[in-house]
């Protein structure tokens, strides 16, 4: 597994005769280190169409200095990247571990050199009264070239990172020094940005997300029903969604925090627009998205079941855990496998042009303040015939999850809706929020157990199966009880009052 680090910097682009000023007397610093001086060589790699750089990633092989090695740097927020490591390994072959993680942008296209820097560093650290390190100030005289035989850049920069006691005070602060001394922000996040200029473009399909986002965003503002159009309104929706997909591709192949489940999320939502919102979509080109989509959610959702389950067995005996945990990390093999096939780069291509080619009919040009509420209310409907089925189910337990997924639809939809219809909208969304997670918690259960069953026919040791028939036993009666609420919390929901 690559080494991660949360680089948190600044950039500063300062005249040939910039001279770094006097660093005492900033916030929390008691004393400077001595300057070190560095020569570092570093060649930045891309597709020959620079899809990582239009994405502000930066892949480099660098040697010298005290972090030689490969780095993969991805927008983390303002201000922040996460960096990613490998070592040095052999020139010109990109880490596996680094290249899968940026194989979403990519999709399949090759990574080769775009471009060499090479920098005289000066760097002077700060730090607090226990010695602890705040920030570091790197003073970069730069040669870059665009390219093999490319006439020289050069420029000199100052960057400011924080160490992992540093504050924001301290960035604060530290940057208004640097201006006072006629260092000014630089227009690009990173050297290779500044080295290529123009010769990197937005992607064009992130560039048509943002634009979607934006008009229904800046529409919907001042609170008092914009006339935005349906169409409008479903595209932004569509467009946030993409974008989620593609932000949590690499967290859930480094197998992050609840990375999984958010893709698997932002998947649904998906599939749940495409079908709620029919009347606006072109029936002929979504169709071919939904069977796609599925299989997505499906192979995420082997991991994320796994995930749940060791979640919910904490502080089980540890022959559960561990066959458990060999369970996960199989499905998380299979899950990158997946994400590095021709199949998933092909639905990324077409999410893609689901918000450059909108797939817009029917009611789209509608205005959403008057077409939305029918919507919304056509999809709790069918939530409510669902739920009225269990009662007279052949298979209550199918009803019920049957009513599980239409309440995830009927949540979805009412979220897609709120930008136009506000409180009303959020109301739905609560309320069919309660009804699914009740209903989650019954399914939970029903799958605890069925794992559970399945453990059980594996083990020949008494003292096992007695610890997975209580175990077995109390999965029963949260599940029974999950039942026992359903009805409550159905008493207790409005639905839709538009």
């Amino acid at each position: 597994m690559a080494e991660r680090h949360l680089e948190i910097e600044q950039k500063y682009d300062a005249a040939s005769d910039f001279v770094l000023p006097d660093l005492d007397g900033l916030p929390d610093v008691a004393s400077t280190g001595t300057p070190e001086a560095h020569e570092l060589y570093a060649t930045y790699y891309d597709t020959a169409d620079f899809r990582l750089a239009a994405h502000g990633i930066t892949l480099r092989r660098r040697r010298g200095g005290t972090d030689a090695g490969w780095h993969l740097k991805m927008p983390a927020g303002p201000d922040s990247k996460q960096e990613l490591r490998a070592p040095l390994g052999r020139p010109s072959v990109v880490p596996t571990r680094l290249s899968a993680l940026v194989a979403a942008y990519t999709r399949g296209a090759e990574l080769g050199p775009v471009a060499t820097l090479d920098t005289g560093r000066t760097v002077v650290r700060l730090y607090d009264a226990d010695g602890r390190e705040l920030a570091e100030i790197a003073d970069d005289l730069v040669t870059g070239r665009a390219g093999a035989g490319a006439e020289p850049d050069r420029w000199r920069e100052v960057e400011v990172e924080l160490g992992g006691g540093g504050t924001p005070e301290l960035m604060k602060a530290t940057g208004k020094r640097l201006r006072k001394c006629g260092a000014r922000r630089a227009a690009s996040s990173s050297k290779l940005g500044r080295l290529l200029g123009g010769a990197v473009t937005p992607s064009a399909a992130a560039a048509a997300r943002a634009a979607a986002r934006s008009r229904v965003a800046a529409a919907t503002s001042n609170g008092k029903g914009p006339a935005v159009t349906t169409g409008e309104v479903v595209l932004a929706y569509l467009a946030e969604q993409v974008d989620a997909v593609l932000a949590f591709d690499p967290k859930a192949r480094l197998a992050e925090d609840d990375a999984v489940h958010r893709m698997r999320v932002a998947v649904r939502r998906l599939r749940s627009a495409l079908r709620s919102y029919r009347p606006v979509l072109d029936a002929e080109r979504t169709a071919p998205l939904n069977p796609e989509l599925r299989w997505l959610a499906e192979v995420l959702g082997e991991v994320r079941d796994r995930e749940v389950l060791r979640m919910r067995f904490a502080g089980a005996p540890a022959f559960l855990l561990d066959d458990l945990n060999q369970q996960e990390q199989a499905a998380y093999r299979r899950l990158n496998a997946h994400l590095k096939s021709a199949r998933y780069f092909a639905l990324l291509d077409e999410l893609d042009q689901l918000v450059l080619d909108p797939p817009l009919a029917g009611m789209a040009d509608r205005k959403a303040r008057k077409e939305l509420p029918g919507l919304v209310t056509r999809a709790w409907t069918r939530m409510a015939k669902d739920y009225h089925s269990i009662r007279t189910s052949n298979d209550p337990d199918l009803a019920r999850h049957e009513t599980r997924k239409a309440a995830k639809r009927a949540r979805y939809a009412a979220e897609l809706a709120v930008p136009v219809l506000g409180v009303a909208a959020r109301r739905v969304v609560k309320d069919a929020k309660r009804i699914q997670e009740v209903l989650g918690d019954h399914q939970d259960g029903v799958i605890a157990m069925e794992h559970l069953e399945a453990a059980a026919k594996r083990t020949n040791i008494p003292a096992e199966a007695f610890t997975l028939g209580v175990l077995y036993g109390k999965e029963e009666c949260e599940a029974e009880a999950a039942k026992g609420r359903l009805s409550t919390t159905w008493s207790q929901t409005l639905g839709p009052s538009f």
